[in-house]
């Protein structure tokens, strides 16, 4: 008997199940008609009624959209006494294709009150992952499977109480079950949904947006394939993306067998969706035979190449890489599980059984809609500056005429991302685990006595853990001593190195608590001390300059004075009282010359200073250092 358990098929085997779970890239849905005692029969008509509507729906919303290898699909489905409305789709490199089903299953529930939506992927509960800030903090993602519906429009949490206070998931019989019985008791927050949903609020006007038109060279045979199904661009793209020598070999032999030889070009504009464009696009490609000699009479000639010579070229060479995708994909069409490639695979039939007479003439071809748009590329192009200023909220130059990184849908989700980044390192909970210190092992959870209702929030913090704690103080006394600064509570005893003071520590913890929690943290805390150290002795932010004789600890503020600024220095120490010392030369010299070695890349000392919210520029010329300095 097959159970359903969240993402999760659970195959019964004696008495142990093991989970299968769904394919990567794959978003899987279930359509139930929960409130009504209806008969089989009419249970099924309803059903097949919603069906039909569902795809109709989908038919007028996305009638230009490309999926990118299936497309949202519903079937009847019996389980477990169960009869529902199942489908799955995999939507290979484009996420979008995920959440605009999602935006169909959510316009179906308002369109059938009835009607109780689950959709999960093969991360699982995807939806929550969208509000993982602000979920129920006995919501972890153990207990989180089939909890999750969209009823009427609303995204609603089926509580603990289901499962009679244990956290623990639920199987899909007891969600329907608790459903049937309950459906008031179902949990409704706004701030959750409106998290959840935020990618939907963009839909149905983003489908244009996913969509892009470009002019391409490529053979008349093609071009008509193309304007009777446009979608089998898809199943192309992915042929030749994922393209292997042996697919390969009839176009890098020249074959007299090819199905789309470089003969009686064509310029049109093709639609794409970005994504399948940008593989097109990036894909470095070995020019076929056939086709490198007429790239090479292209590009031949004396004078400088012009700007609308450089666009015939480049039509050309997208051309040549979509007429390969095809190529490779007609060699194996009619064998593949794809819907779209075997219906290309019988127009090609039909096309070469007919001959040239069934192509379209030049004539024909200009009464096409669209036939020339050409959209502008620039969406493919990052700007680091650009990218810079929208993480940082502002425009370069202030001028309002730069539309910054990408488009405003990009923006917006790119400002979106960089706020709950923001929140995670804001919340003073988080741990080095996720944003909760919740338990989340299913084992621990078990300890836990009594149920919860609905309620959102959790107050009891003994599922807290607190072992993984992070003493603010401490990691800065060890900060200080690794780049040999003074401690700052400390101005007349001598200074211990961090090894003494690592011993120091170690037993004083063990006298304050016998549990040894507090040895733990700073154990944790001295390796990755440690660690950071190893890091930035590599860049030689650590490295000293001036010779140091005897040990390494400096007694006081005024071997200090006398280490980093000479002996002239003493006497100002003496008068200066109680006073701290102004500057460290020697830390800040290594710091910015370990910035320096990094040549604009990543590294310790830029991270460091970024964090202390200090942007230096690029040293471009190596200045002489100052005679006061040396």
């Amino acid at each position: 008997m097959d159970l359903q358990q969240g993402n999760h098929h659970m195959f019964q085997t004696g008495s142990e199940p093991f989970p299968r779970t769904l394919p990567d890239n794959c978003v899987e849905y279930m359509l139930f008609i929960l409130e009504t005692a209806s008969e089989p029969r009419a249970l099924l008509a309803e059903l097949e009624n919603i069906r039909r509507s569902a795809m109709q729906l989908c038919l007028t919303t996305t009638k230009d959209y490309i999926w990118q290898r299936d497309s949202f699909q519903l079937q009847v489905k019996r389980a477990d006494g169960l009869v529902y409305l199942h489908g799955t789709t995999d939507y290979g490199d484009s996420i979008e294709d995920e959440w605009l089903i999602v935006y169909l299953l959510r316009t179906l529930t308002t369109t059938f009150p009835s009607l109780w939506v689950r959709v999960f992927d093969s991360d699982g509960e995807f939806l929550l992952v969208e509000a993982a800030n602000i979920v129920p903090k006995w919501l972890s993602p153990e207990i989180d499977s089939n909890r999750t519906w969209i009823h009427q429009g609303k995204l609603k949490l089926i509580p603990l109480s289901a499962s009679s206070g244990e956290k623990r998931p639920l199987t899909l019989i007891e969600a329907v079950s608790y459903i049937r019985l309950h459906p008031d008791a179902l949990v409704h927050s706004p701030f959750i949904e409106a998290e959840a949903f935020y990618r939907l609020e963009k839909y149905p006007d983003n489908i244009r947006a996913l969509m892009h038109h470009s002019l391409i060279t490529i053979p008349r045979k093609l071009v008509f394939i193309l304007h009777e199904q446009p979608a089998a661009i898809a199943p192309a793209t992915e042929a030749f993306y994922l393209r292997d020598p042996t697919a390969l070999k009839p176009l890098m032999t020249a074959s007299p067998d090819l199905h789309f030889p470089p003969k009686d070009l064509v310029t049109v504009s093709v639609r794409f969706t970005k994504v399948i464009f940008a593989q097109f696009k990036s894909q470095q490609f070995t020019v076929p035979p056939l086709w490198s000699d007429i790239l090479k009479r292209t590009q031949e000639g004396s004078s400088p190449i012009t700007e609308q010579e450089r666009k015939q070229l480049a039509r050309l060479e997208l051309g040549m890489k979509v007429a390969s995708g095809f190529e490779i994909l007609a060699a194996s069409a009619s064998k593949k599980d794809n819907r779209l490639a075997r219906e290309f695979a019988i127009l090609l039939e039909d096309v070469e059984e007919d001959g040239d007479n069934a192509l379209p003439t030049d004539e024909d071809i200009t009464t096409w809609p669209n036939i020339n748009r050409e959209d502008d590329e620039a969406w493919l192009n990052i700007d680091f500056e650009d990218f810079d200023n929208e993480l940082q909220g502002r425009r370069r130059g202030g001028a309002e005429k730069h539309k910054g990184f990408g488009d405003s849908k990009a923006q917006a989700d790119l400002r979106k991302i960089v706020s709950r980044f923001q929140d995670f390192l804001n919340d003073e909970t988080a741990g080095i685990e996720g944003a909760e210190l919740d338990d989340m092992d299913e084992d621990n959870d078990s300890s836990d006595e009594g149920g919860e209702g609905p309620e959102l929030d959790d107050d009891s913090s003994e599922d807290e853990d607190k072992a993984v704690s992070f003493d603010e103080d401490q990691f800065n006394r060890m900060m200080r001593e690794m780049m040999g600064m003074p401690p700052e509570d400390v101005t007349d005893l001598p200074m211990a190195t961090s090894l003494e003071r690592s011993h120091e520590r170690k037993g004083d913890t063990k006298v304050e608590d016998e549990g040894g929690e507090e040895e733990e943290d700073g154990e944790a805390i001295r390796q990755l001390a440690a660690q950071m150290e190893a890091e930035l002795r590599e860049y030689g932010a650590l490295g000293l300059d001036v010779k140091q004789e005897g040990t390494r600890a400096l007694n006081s503020e005024k071997d200090l004075a006398v280490q980093y600024k000479g002996e002239d220095a003493e006497e100002a120490v003496e008068d200066s009282g109680d006073e701290e010392v102004d500057i460290d030369y020697n830390l800040a010299k290594n710091l910015l010359e370990s910035f320096k070695s990094q040549a604009g890349l990543a590294g310790p000392a830029g991270n460091l200073m970024g964090m202390m919210g200090m942007k230096l520029p690029r040293d471009e010329d190596e200045d002489e250092e100052p005679e006061d300095q040396k």
